[in-house]
């Protein structure tokens, strides 16, 4: 593996931000992370098949990240490089009754303009952070109602074989999370969605609001939902039910207001939120006999 030599190939070749040791803690909401070894925001296709070239030339590890919404990242960093999406894939059109998002649009724009064009189905998406990229790749939404449902197409960049589109159909949609391949890097999505008042989805999207706002963390730093809810009962609930609401660990926390959300509190360390995922995965499970799911996703704690 050589990140020197991927790093002298990529920069200022290529229409990219390119860095070295870029702390992942500003790039995560949990704002908690050691160094990537190498990150390129690449705002082409063109740059992005580059850069994906070099990277498997040169044996660099790779991963994709959007604004690390759901992201855990090791204190010690990745070795590796981190990929993002820039310029090309920050694109929102309305065509018709539909939406077509790149993969780097922020859900929370696409959300406002599906309620400016009066286009109902992604209500679901209120209030969740990251990207569309992000969102389609791990079916966000409520527990009942998923960003998938609303989906036409997908086009991925597939290493090997270039640009892919894919069919909803083509996808199995689940909770929590969407199959596409190991390495596909979403990078734009369409969405059919149907016409309503707006009055109407205004209103469900403020009664879906009011309630996060009431019952999650919002403005603090964290990584959203710890765990994936099981299929019957609350993970928050299970969790509040062993006492652990409140429970801190160094400069983290597990949330007063929603028992399934960790707060960095105070310059936290990835050392210190695993504690505490571990405390409460042994504390339901001895309790319901459950074996609690992460939702979040985690970098950099390979071996």
């Amino acid at each position: 593996m050589s990140v020197f030599n991927a790093y002298m190939q990529l920069s200022g070749a290529i229409d990219a931000d390119v860095y070295r040791d870029e702390a992942l803690s500003r790039r995560t909401t949990l704002r908690i992370g050691g160094p990537a070894d190498l990150l390129v925001v690449a705002h082409t296709y063109a740059a992005l098949s580059r850069t994906l070239d070099v990277l498997a030339r040169e044996q660099v590890p790779w991963t994709v990240l959007g604004k690390g919404s759901n992201m855990l990242c090791s204190d010690r960093g990745y070795r590796g490089c981190v990929i993002c999406l820039g310029r090309e894939f920050s694109r929102l059109t309305v065509e018709g009754e539909s939406i077509v998002s790149g993969g780097a649009v922020l859900t929370s724009k696409l959300v406002n303009l599906a309620l400016k064009s009066s286009l109902a189905g992604l209500e679901c998406c209120t209030g969740i952070p990251g990207t569309v990229g992000g969102a389609v790749a791990m079916n966000a939404g409520s527990r009942d109602q998923w960003i998938g449902s609303s989906v036409r197409d997908v086009v991925v960049a597939r290493p090997g074989k270039g640009l892919v589109r894919l069919a909803a159909s083509d996808i199995s949609w689940e909770y929590r999370h969407a199959s596409f391949q190991r390495g596909d890097i979403i990078l734009e999505a369409t969405f059919d969605l149907v016409a309503d008042e707006h009055a109407k989805i205004a209103r469900r999207m403020e009664a879906l609001l009011k309630r996060r706002k009431l019952t999650q963390p919002i403005g603090l730093p964290t990584c959203g939902s710890v765990f994936k809810n099981p299929a019957h009962g609350s993970v928050g609930a299970m969790i509040e039910q062993c006492g652990l609401k409140g429970t801190a660990c160094g400069g983290a926390r597990i949330s007063e207001v929603h028992a399934n959300f960790i707060v960095n509190e105070r310059g936290a360390k990835a050392s210190d939120v695993c504690a505490l995922m571990k405390r409460m995965q042994d504390s339901v499970y001895a309790a319901e006999g459950i074996e609690l799911e992460p939702e979040v996703r985690f970098l950099g704690f390979e071996a």
